[in-house]
């Protein structure tokens, strides 16, 4: 784990991320907020392009929880049988279909707390809803981040949460609002897993790991 950076080397790495992409934006297709937490839920131990073909379709007969309800477990499998864990995402958004209705009168709540609540969606999920259809400067850490957070020393943290609540205490409030989705896109494209592309790295200067194209 990096030590955590300093104020002025965050700020010079997110001028960057902006100056490279202004206007990140996630990858989920969705037509609505209810699609949108559909498809972040679906998304656990997927690719999110395995996600959009299997949700192409689906979303096209099922964009609300009513909808969703009706075309029943069993479609939702037909659909989204091509994705890891379907039978149990199935199980779940019928679930959080049937929740929705019964709890929140068909709409899609827009606190953290109450997202949470519904049946598969963990932090993570609700803050990517908040974030992108909210705009609320919530930090849906995944696997991406809490690699880059540790290797850069951006955010590093012994767990999800402690990565999240260093974005929050060391990364500027202008650069809150995109933050996560910046250091998605730049774990999953250029700081990779196993061989990180530290050569074509724009902030390649200011990471303390170890360059792997010397």
């Amino acid at each position: 784990m990096a030590a955590q950076l300093d104020y002025h080397t965050i700020r010079t790495i997110f001028e960057r991320f902006q100056a490279q992409n202004p206007a990140p934006e996630g990858e989920l297709d969705h037509t609505n907020v209810y699609t949108l937490l559909v498809a972040v839920a679906l998304s656990a131990q997927s690719t999110d392009i395995g996600v959009n073909r299997a949700t192409a379709e689906l979303f096209k007969i099922a964009d609300t929880p009513e909808k969703m309800l009706a075309l029943g477990e069993e479609g939702v499998i037909e659909h989204i049988k091509t994705i890891g864990l379907y039978r149990n995402k199935a199980k779940n958004v019928i679930k959080m279909a049937q929740m929705l209705v019964d709890e929140f009168g068909g709409e899609v709540p827009n606190s953290r707390a109450a997202l949470e609540l519904l049946p598969g969606v963990g932090r993570k999920t609700a803050n990517v809803v908040l974030n992108m259809w909210w705009d609320y400067p919530a930090q849906a850490v995944d696997t991406h981040i809490e690699r880059i957070g540790n290797r850069t020393g951006i955010c590093p943290g012994k767990n999800v949460v402690a990565v999240e609540r260093a974005i929050e205490d060391h990364i500027p409030v202008d650069f809150q609002k995109h933050a996560h989705l910046w250091m998605i896109l730049h774990g999953r494209y250029v700081c990779k897993a196993r061989r990180p592309l530290c050569g074509g790295c724009l902030i390649r200067d200011l990471c303390p790991y170890e360059d792997k194209t010397l």
